[in-house]
C-alpha cells in the first residue's frame, strides 16, 4: 500500500536509504554507501510540494519515492525499497506512482539519474521502460543536477540520466515488469 509521506517519516526514511546503501559497499562503491540520506529539511520540501510518497507492508514503511519537477518532466530524485523487501515489484509500483503524479500535472515524461553499470540501478529502469536520456536532450536543470553529483564524487564510476515517456495508462491498469 502506498500513500503521501509525511515529515513524521523522515526518521524511518534514512533507516531504508542506509540499509538500501550497504548493498554499494559489498560491490566497492563505500562512497555510496557512506552518503548522506536527504535531510529533515530537503524531506520537508519533498513533502510540502506532495512528491514524496511511502510503501507500507503490514503497516510498516517499507519503501519510498521522492519526486519533484526538473525542465518540465517528473524527475525521481529517489526511489528505495529496503533490502528485505527488494525483488517484490515494490520499486515497479512506486515507478507508476511516479508516472501517475506525472500524469496528474500534465508532465510528459519521468526522468531519472543513476548508475550505468549497477544490476539494480540503469538495467532495472531499462526494464522498466526508461531509456539513457542524452546530455544534448538534457535542460539546464538536468545538467546542473548532473554536474552536482559529479562533485559529489559520483563520477567515479559511469552515471547517466535516463527518460521515459508517462504511460498513458491507469495507475490500477499499468502493466508493470520487475
Amino acid at each position: 500500500m502506498r500513500r503521501l509521506s509525511s515529515l513524521e517519516d523522515h526518521f524511518r526514511i534514512t533507516e531504508i536509504e542506509r540499509a538500501a546503501g550497504e548493498s554499494f559497499r559489498n560491490i566497492n562503491m563505500a562512497i555510496v554507501a557512506d552518503d548522506q540520506p536527504i535531510s529533515r529539511q530537503d524531506f520537508q520540501r519533498f513533502v510540502a510540494d506532495h512528491g514524496a510518497f511511502v510503501w507500507l507492508v503490514d503497516g510498516v514503511i517499507v519503501a519510498y519515492l521522492l519526486l519533484e519537477q526538473v525542465d518540465g518532466a517528473a524527475h525521481i530524485e529517489q526511489v528505495t525499497v529496503h533490502p528485505e523487501h527488494a525483488r517484490r515489484g515494490i520499486g515497479a509500483q512506486l515507478i507508476v506512482v511516479a508516472d501517475s503524479w506525472a500524469r496528474e500535472r500534465g508532465l510528459p515524461a519521468v526522468t531519472l539519474t543513476t548508475f550505468r553499470d549497477v544490476p539494480w540501478n540503469a538495467p532495472y529502469y531499462e526494464r522498466l521502460g526508461f531509456r539513457v536520456f542524452l546530455p544534448r536532450d538534457w535542460g539546464s536543470a538536468m545538467g546542473a543536477r548532473m554536474e552536482t553529483e559529479a562533485a559529489r564524487g559520483l563520477e567515479s564510476w559511469p552515471r547517466l540520466a535516463m527518460i521515459r515517456p508517462v504511460s498513458k495508462l491507469g495507475t490500477a491498469e499499468a502493466d508493470v515488469h520487475e
